[in-house]
Parts: structure tokens; C-alpha cells; sequence
């Protein structure tokens, strides 16, 4: 092969692999896959995870895009799946951020919020009401809950479930009341055509090096 013919052929080859490790980077960042390491138990949505390590995602769910998934250290195993909501930080840092919520001592620490790094905006998790009456009443403030039954349904229903906030007293009010967050337009689904229109790119340019090469050798 000749040298120009070799340098056309490593040219379209090295194109196609930085798409690739492109597209990659990409569907990380769509489900925000972050490996988290807890060294003592842990209270999410009303369930203890013993301490370990384990993936948080957000689910590909084209209706809502603040269900996280909870996966076992080599991602084999479905933990469980949570409802959140939006939580808005002014911000960002450049580390996976978990917040929180005040607990009595000899008891698991409730995880009140998960950032991916350099993201605005994170995932304030939902507990079944009983559950989130009891953390209003030991943090003295509102908890974002669902009704019991909702939070143990399958995921397509928990998608539907309207979440409130419940006061130390058991009332409910608006979440916008106690959560900060701003209303954006998200996707729904990681759309192909960017990825099509450069791979046809790719074959176009690919198509006239090819014709070029061959004009070449005619002349």
C-alpha cells in the first residue's frame, strides 16, 4: 500500500475511534454512573445499605429523569430503585457530593441528596411517608416522602407517584416550599442523529479520499 493510501486509511480510522470513546463519554455522563463507597451503613429511602460499594445511575426512563438506580460493587445485582426529585446547588464541584440528614446517634446516616460532579443539579431522594414523618421529626425538618404503598411498587408506578414534603407534624406541603430547584426542559431519550451525521460524514470524506486516490494514480 502505498504511503498517501496508508495515511487516508489511518486518518478515517483514528476519526471512528475518538467517535467511539466520544459516544462512551457521553452515555456516562447521560446516566451518571458513580461508584460510591460507604464504610458504615447507610439509610436511603427508608432501606439500610450495609457498608460497601455500590454504583448510583439514573435509570433510562424516557417520562422522568430522577429515578436513580442502586447497584452491587461489580454492577451484577439491582440493589433497588429510588424516586427523586431535582435539587439545585449554585456550585458545582469537581467530586460526587452525598448529603446527609441528622440522625440520632447509633443509627445509620439517612442520605439525603446524591451530585455528580460539575452538575448543577442533583437527586434529592424520596422516602415512604412513615419513614420520612419519622426523619422530620428527628431533624426537625421537612423530608420529601410518597405514601408507603407507592414507594414499595414497582418502578413504572413509582414514575407517577406525587411527591410531597412532610413537616415534623405529619403535614404535607409543597415540595417547592422546601426543595430549591429550577424548572428545566431535560431529554428524554440520547438521540443517534448526532452520531449518525458524523459517521455519514466520515463515509462522505472517506468516499472522496478514496475517489481522489484514484485520480491520482491515473494521472
Amino acid at each position: 500500500m502505498k504511503p498517501y493510501k496508508l495515511q487516508i486509511v489511518m486518518f478515517c480510522l483514528l476519526a471512528l475511534a475518538t467517535l467511539f470513546v466520544s459516544s462512551n463519554a457521553k452515555a456516562d455522563t447521560w446516566n451518571k454512573a458513580t461508584k460510591l463507597t460507604f464504610s458504615q451503613p447507610v439509610e436511603i429511602s427508608g432501606r439500610v445499605l450495609p457498608a460497601g460499594t455500590y454504583w448510583f445511575q439514573l435509570m433510562n426512563s424516557a417520562s422522568n429523569r430522577n429515578i436513580v438506580q442502586i447497584w452491587n460493587a461489580d454492577r451484577s445485582q439491582l440493589v433497588t430503585t429510588i424516586l427523586a426529585i431535582p435539587n439545585y446547588r449554585l456550585q458545582p464541584t469537581g467530586d460526587s457530593v452525598i448529603k446527609f440528614a441528622e440522625r440520632p446517634s447509633n443509627t445509620p446516616e439517612a442520605i439525603k441528596a446524591w451530585f455528580y460532579p460539575g452538575a448543577n443539579f442533583g437527586q434529592e431522594f424520596v422516602y415512604p411517608k412513615t419513614r420520612a414523618i419519622q426523619l422530620a421529626q428527628n431533624t426537625n425538618e421537612p423530608v420529601l416522602a410518597v405514601r408507603d404503598e407507592q414507594a414499595a411498587t414497582p418502578t413504572p408506578a413509582v414514575e407517577a407517584a406525587p411527591v410531597k414534603a412532610v413537616e415534623p407534624s405529619g403535614e404535607e406541603v409543597e415540595v417547592a416550599e422546601v426543595v430549591d430547584t429550577v424548572a428545566v426542559a431535560l431529554p428524554t431519550t440520547a438521540s443517534p442523529l448526532p452520531l449518525l451525521a458524523l459517521l455519514g460524514l466520515l463515509a462522505v470524506g472517506g468516499g472522496f479520499a478514496i475517489r481522489l486516490t484514484h485520480l491520482g494514480s491515473e494521472v
